[in-house]
């Protein structure tokens, strides 16, 4: 027989569950619609991703004279394989192309120099801080997007208002909030050796014998939330017409995230992520491993905001990564680790089709320890004008302990 902690352990749903209310069971029963909000998706580029070959400063003389193999080259109209000109000073790297349509339409945003201020080069420590809103301290319990779901409670909510689609909770889901991590919509189920039908029966019956007591209640809310995905059914909407997506972890998830907020389960946290982006040898230029990086994330951003035409208002879409890459080239034709990086914004309410924050230049003196991009913008200031502008927060300090969070920081890549 199956004990509790193994349906517990291994269905993934304990966190799903945990601070459900009544109202949620109650508008299952009506079948009542859920209401339609702001979102937010994250998406965690996970190995620090070369931002300089992203968007790539091509005005800067030193950016090439440190680069003699892997840099993009400068945008030229006479030559087809040549970064794509943004503003006279700084390029997209050609694989981005399927963005440049929402760069400028104003609709993608692009913050540079951006990134933790605590000087570390630890992928695992950097994503931490970056997930935690807590550089420097180890110490951090709980991520800052469960810290926001926790300001902002709704007892009304639905265990689908924060959803990850992973294996595991990320860091930045982790804490006291409800939030899902599910693989794809398709396993989030009572999942064990049994059929599906027999293992709903088996949880049925032991949750139902605790009585009325708090476990008995987490195991019959656990058991609605999954009856309650199988009834919306995500998976009964598809891409629009002409929407093709990626076949790939991240094309998959975009599309994933799409169908949660197509069916109105209450979406209003996504998370997402890709890997691959630490390339310590033949990182490559205009052809190579980032290219291939970068051609399925333009991709897959740019079929997710096609498929969200009509929504795209209420949406928005944060990248990401742990730190940037050195200036330059190491002996291998890649880089390694770095400071400051680059973020991409993208939603109906940006004010894109410019690159943000204050550049700080790629000559000696002006690197950070003479060998990275330096920092102007704290991520902090960025995750914060997410929350404040967007997702309308009006006391944004619990979800960043220890920082002075100010508005006069915010870089203004959102209408007020």
């Amino acid at each position: 027989m199956l004990s509790r902690r193994y349906f517990l352990k291994g269905s993934g749903l304990a966190m799903a569950s945990l601070g459900l209310e009544p109202p949620f069971l109650g508008r299952i029963a009506r079948g009542e619609p859920q209401k339609k909000g702001k979102i937010l998706i994250t998406i965690f580029q996970r190995g620090a991703a070369d931002g300089l070959n992203i968007v790539v400063p091509f005005a800067e003389k030193a950016y090439f004279d440190l680069r003699p193999t892997i840099a993009v080259p400068a945008p030229s109209s006479s030559r087809e394989q040549a970064a794509l000109d943004l503003d006279g000073f700084f390029a997209f790297h050609p694989a981005l192309e399927p963005l440049l349509p929402l760069y400028k339409s104003r609709h993608l945003a692009i913050v540079h120099a951006v990134g933790s201020p605590d000087n570390t080069r630890s992928h695992f420590d950097a994503q931490d801080y970056m997930e935690s809103a807590t550089p420097g301290l180890k110490s951090t319990r709980d991520g800052w997007l469960n810290r926001y779901l926790l300001t902002r409670s709704d007892a009304g909510a639905t265990p689908f208002r924060a959803v990850s689609i992973t294996a595991a909770m990320p860091r930045s889901l982790q804490g006291k909030a409800p939030a899902v991590a599910m693989g794809s919509i398709g396993e989030f189920d009572i999942r064990s050796g049994w059929d599906s039908n027999q293992a709903r029966r088996a949880f049925r019956g032991m949750y139902g014998s605790t009585g009325s007591g708090m476990l008995g209640s987490v195991g019959q809310e656990t058991f609605e939330a999954v009856e309650f995905l199988k009834k919306t059914n995500p998976a009964q909407y598809q891409p629009g017409e002409g929407v093709t997506y990626p076949r790939s972890p991240l094309g998959n998830s975009l599309k994933q995230i799409a169908q949660l907020i197509k069916s109105d389960v209450g979406l209003e946290v996504g998370f997402a992520e890709t890997g691959g982006w630490d390339h310590h040898t033949n990182e490559g230029g205009v052809q190579g491993q980032l290219s291939q990086r970068l051609s399925d994330l333009s991709n897959s951003l740019a079929a997710f905001c096609r498929d969200m035409e009509g929504r795209l208002d209420d949406i928005l879409i944060l990248t990401m990564s742990e730190f940037g890459r050195t200036v330059r080239e190491n002996g291998n034709r890649g880089t390694d680790h770095g400071h400051a990086n680059v973020m991409f914004v993208l939603g109906g309410s940006v004010k894109g089709g410019k690159v943000y924050g204050k550049w700080p230049g790629l000559a000696p003196e002006q690197l950070y320890e003479g060998r990275d991009l330096a920092l102007t913008t704290d991520f902090r200031d960025v995750f914060g004008e997410l929350l404040v502008q967007h997702l309308k927060l009006k006391a944004p300090a619990p979800v960043f302990p220890g920082y002075n969070l100010r508005p006069e920081s915010f870089r203004g890549f959102l209408s007020a």
